[in-house]
């Protein structure tokens, strides 16, 4: 069945690695066109770029700083500019700065907040306008099951992902008219460069938590992140899609 990306311009924060890397290579499989965003690590960007040479749609790679409301604004201009249009944006782009609360540091805070919710933010204003003004868009958070259940020492990071849940939905209702929608995908443990470095006793310990007894993988995620920004979700919005093997019901 055809999803209805074949096309479409799409915005993928936090590109060059893990979830973003996959749903830049899974969108520009379906056909869009995918400018994605990286930090600072232009060799791994390069090398998402090149992975996707072949794939029916394009992938192009800028760098920016999305917690910085000038440069996101700039970027989601540029974009337009280059393409026409902005159909999706995926808000994919965080960092995981973990500490105890009494041991927290205010600059760590600051720069989790930023990058993380502001930057979220910042995007999604910049994007609403050529949004409404097409009259379609789909907007996707990458949120987590930590955002919905808590961790011992990711207070903050819990915090900003729980922040995206109400800030998707707020967006929903006041888009929903202009046939935008806004919907969060949260994953739970997945594998990643970080989990393959663990111990097998911790990736076991970790597995014993999901009642499916697996991790999740890159494209489990990217999948639920192309449903949403195709027409077979048209009639989503507000929505936050668990992606967790069961961990958080």
């Amino acid at each position: 069945m055809d999803l209805g990306l074949k096309d479409k311009v799409a915005l993928v924060t936090g590109g060059s690695r893990g979830i973003g890397r996959g749903c830049v290579l899974a969108l520009a499989r379906e056909g869009a066109k995918v400018t994605f965003t990286f930090a600072g690590n232009e060799a791994a960007a390069n090398a998402t770029v090149e992975a996707a040479s072949g794939l029916a749609g394009s992938v192009e790679a800028r760098k920016s700083d999305v917690s910085d409301p000038v440069a996101a604004k700039a970027l989601v201009d540029e974009v337009v500019k280059a393409h026409g249009a902005l159909h999706v944006l995926v808000n994919n782009a965080g960092v995981a700065l973990d500490g105890l609360l009494m041991r927290y540091k205010d600059e760590d805070l600051d720069r989790i907040f930023r990058t993380n919710v502001f930057g979220a933010f910042y995007l999604c204003r910049a994007a609403a306008r050529p949004m409404m003004k097409a009259k379609f868009g789909r907007i996707i958070m990458m949120g987590s099951v930590v955002g919905q259940m808590g961790n011992v020492g990711q207070a903050a990071y819990a915090g900003t992902k729980a922040a995206l849940d109400g800030f998707a939905k707020s967006m929903a209702k006041e888009l929903a008219t202009r046939n935008i929608t806004a919907n969060v995908v949260a994953p739970g443990f997945v594998q990643t460069d970080m989990t393959d470095a663990m111990t097998d006793d911790a990736k076991k310990q970790l597995m014993e938590m999901v009642p499916m007894q697996s991790l999740g993988t890159v494209e489990d995620i990217a999948e639920a992140v192309v449903f949403l920004a195709s027409e077979r979700a048209r009639y989503i919005t507000g929505h936050v899609l668990d992606v967790n093997g069961g961990l958080y019901m």
